[in-house]
Order: C-alpha cells, then sequence, then structure tokens
C-alpha cells in the first residue's frame, strides 16, 4: 500500500450497501482506494462515499462506473493520478445508472445534490 491505496483489495460489491441495506438508490458509485468500500457519489441523496472518507480518513477514491478511472483525493479536492486498483474496475456494465434497478423513483433528477 502507497499513499493510502491498496491496489490487492477488491471492492466491497457492485453497489453502494449502506443504500441496498436501506431501500435507496444512487446516481454514480465511488470506490474506496484504501479498503475498496464501494459508496454512492455525492450527486446521491445519502452521499456514501464521503461519509465514509470522513468516519475512515480514507482520502482517495475511484469512480465505480464503467469507462472511468479517475481518482479523486478527498484532502486535496483535487483529482489524482492513481494506480491500477484490483478488478473489477467498474460495476456490471449491464447495472443502470442510476441503480440500483427497481429502487430509483420516477422523479429522482429532482432529489438529487446538484
Amino acid at each position: 500500500m502507497t499513499d493510502g491505496i491498496d491496489t490487492t483489495v477488491p471492492p466491497s460489491g457492485t453497489g453502494c450497501a449502506e443504500c441496498m441495506a436501506a431501500g435507496g438508490w444512487w446516481v454514480h458509485l465511488r470506490r474506496c482506494a484504501q479498503c475498496g468500500h464501494v459508496g454512492c457519489c455525492d450527486t446521491s441523496p445519502m452521499q456514501h462515499a464521503t461519509a465514509h472518507f470522513r468516519s475512515s480518513g480514507h482520502r482517495f477514491v475511484q469512480s465505480f462506473e464503467p469507462g472511468e478511472d479517475w481518482f479523486w483525493d478527498y484532502e486535496s479536492q483535487d483529482y489524482y493520478d492513481g494506480p491500477a486498483l484490483a478488478a473489477p474496475q467498474e460495476h456490471p456494465v449491464g447495472q443502470p445508472t442510476p441503480g440500483p434497478e427497481g429502487a430509483v423513483p420516477a422523479n429522482w433528477q429532482s432529489l438529487i445534490h446538484r
């Protein structure tokens, strides 16, 4: 592990565990680069990725969206050029965004953080 990033840790799942446990939903997913926790983005109603940073101090996340490989550093509030993390690099391609399937309200766009 270097700089708060562990390239050997796989993601914790295919979606935000906190949202799924609460019957909630997310807009996009972020993966903690240190422990693999998958949480929802700051546009999502519950903002679990940022909550994970605040409770754990794990400063780097990577997008967990198909086709995206960028990192964010919560401490510097800027993008970060990180290494390749353990597979898988993204949630399943067939999983809808926002998700999870069946949990997203029809008026979801009026419920997000901008």
